[in-house]
């Protein structure tokens, strides 16, 4: 296989399906491998032919973070060096340290007095109070208060998350999950007594839960240039999340849509801080009047990005004519429109489990049968036998996983 020589190579920290889509992305649109650094192997990037899998023990670590990257930035002298983060305290390391790294890295990635604001999801509302973006009813606990004193102003159940998913990427206290959805007092005063265990120090957020499935979720890509105007959005419609207690809330099934409103709020925020890059956010509808709330914004592209890319609209070409081009933008907002494709990194089988809309079981089947189904982890460029019967592997694990996380909640209902 050849590739092409371009005179920017994408380095990107991570080892899942995010480093993965994105080194896919780049292959696609470039035709060239991108490095990808990981803290262990896993065959989803150490086997493949599209990227160069290195492994950095601990590069979540400051000292290591930053010799790590000097070092990769010394052996690709004259290449400019794209640097992508798959997980929000990636973000934060290189928003931290932008002045050293910068030296050798463009850096798609706010500044860090925004990302602050942003992040963390007390102050994110604050913002959209300003411009009036919708998003939950919201509670704020602390970790110095007395579970038992938290006053709530709405009733159960309720969802419970952190204020800063950086930070609590690094805590440990029994029973931990990215979301808690908690039905009584009794079970949010016993989360909350876990966490204060831990070295977790932010707002912890109590929502009112907003009723609806899986699929009354929605995911909005947006990215603003380097002059902080929005010139690209794509929307889509989740199917299916992960049940998974460290992955909940991850979209594993995507239809792409268009929803005019929902973009133009996103924007409105958006430019009235003056963002740039890349932004992803969760949205929910309410199917009891059809409203809906953001519920927060990630700072990066997400774990299911490769939905964009998916759809006809490469996600990387955008940083590529911004930052490394500097392309001049001209005309309206690019909307991806193409409301007829689906990203899966389940099985159809999975998804017609826990789809029961009549029509959305339809769509999904037919889209399957047209081949407009798309797994960013299938890919024909892949020639290593490993690599190319690993799609099949993943699929099956998914399908345990799946099985295994309905069986738990059937029975934990059960209890109850």
């Amino acid at each position: 296989m050849e590739y092409k020589e371009e005179d920017f190579l994408p380095v990107i920290l991570g080892g899942d399906i995010t480093a993965y889509s994105l080194a896919r992305t780049f292959h696609e649109e470039y035709g060239i491998k991108s490095l990808v650094v990981s803290q262990v192997s896993s065959h989803m990037c150490a086997d493949s032919t599209i990227l160069d899998n290195v492994i950095v023990e601990g590069m979540e670590n400051l000292d290591v973070f930053l010799p790590a990257l000097a070092r990769i930035a010394e052996e690709h002298p004259g290449k400019k060096l794209i640097l992508m983060a798959c997980g929000d305290w990636y973000v934060r390391l290189i928003v931290e340290n932008r002045a050293e790294l910068e030296k050798h890295y463009i850096l798609p990635y706010i500044q860090e007095d925004l990302l602050n604001r942003l992040v963390l999801k007390d102050s994110f509302y604050a913002i959209c109070d300003e411009v009036g973006v919708p998003y939950p009813r919201t509670a704020y606990y602390h970790v110095d208060q007395e579970p038992a004193d938290l006053e709530l102003p709405f009733n159960f159940p309720v969802v419970a998350k952190p204020a800063s998913s950086a930070a609590y990427h690094y805590a440990q206290f029994p029973g931990k999950k990215k979301v808690f959805f908690l039905k009584t007092r009794e079970e949010l005063e016993e989360v909350l007594s876990n966490l204060r265990t831990s070295n977790y120090q932010d707002a912890f957020l109590i929502q009112e839960f907003i009723p609806g499935d899986d699929t009354a979720m929605r995911i909005l890509t947006t990215y603003s240039d380097r002059t902080g105007k929005v010139r690209f959005a794509s929307f889509g419609q989740t199917l299916l999340e992960d049940k998974r207690p460290m992955a909940v809330g991850n979209p594993v099934a995507i239809v792409n849509r268009v929803d005019e409103q929902i973009v133009a709020e996103a924007v409105k925020l958006l430019e009235s801080v003056g963002y740039t890059g890349f932004a992803n956010f969760d949205i929910k509808t309410d199917p009891r009047d059809g409203s809906h709330r953001f519920f927060e914004i990630n700072t990066r592209l997400g774990r299911s990005n490769f939905y964009v890319t998916s759809s006809g609209f490469n996600t990387v070409r955008w940083i590529v004519d911004d930052l490394v081009r500097h392309k001049e933008f001209d005309g309206e907002m690019v909307i991806a429109d193409n409301a007829d494709s689906l990203y899966t990194v389940v099985p159809e089988s999975v998804i017609l489990d826990y789809v029961t809309d009549p029509q959305l079981r339809a769509e999904v089947k037919r889209l399957f049968a047209e081949g407009k189904a798309h797994d960013p982890l299938d890919y024909d460029a892949e020639k290593k036998f490993l690599r190319r019967i690993y799609p099949r592997i993943f699929a099956r694990k998914q399908r345990k996983a799946f099985t295994e996380a309905f069986a738990n909640n059937q029975a934990a209902e059960s209890l109850q």
